[in-house]
């Protein structure tokens, strides 16, 4: 019923950029992306991939897990919402096996953060502002 497999690289093409333009999000650059968009899973249910997302190793012993997205046309409410855990869970997973303490993210969405906290991630500090510079 449910699969994860890691992200390809035709996914970003493929699925991922038209997923961030359904919701309105502006797509971060192949190049942003851990592995250059390579460097997370995707899941999927019945065959039909329904959300990917990514995570960032440091050189600590902090694991970033984020640029979570879905399909947002798959109607099936419960799934996604089943798969975004699966995503989030599986990542953190990942990231605990590779020798990480802690797993990071930063969210806005309210389903995503209630994805989250089912998986025992508390709310840090709100921050107000994300800085970002293209070097």
């Amino acid at each position: 019923m449910y699969s994860i497999i890691p992200l390809q690289y035709s996914d970003y093409d493929e699925f991922l950029i038209g997923w961030w333009d359904e919701w309105g999000w502006v797509p971060p650059t192949r190049d942003f992306l851990p592995d250059d968009g390579k460097g997370g899973i995707l899941v999927s249910y019945d065959g039909i991939p329904v959300c990917a997302g990514f995570l960032y190793t440091t050189n600590s012993k902090v694991a970033w897990v984020d640029w979570i997205i879905s399909d947002r046309s798959f109607r099936k409410e419960e799934e996604r919402k089943e798969c975004i855990r699966l995503l989030v869970s599986t990542l953190t997973n990942i990231a605990k096996k590779t020798g990480h303490k802690f797993a990071y993210a930063l969210i806005k969405h309210k389903g995503l953060i209630e994805a989250y906290e089912s998986l025992g991630y508390i709310s840090g500090d709100n921050y107000t502002s994300e800085m970002i510079k293209s070097l």
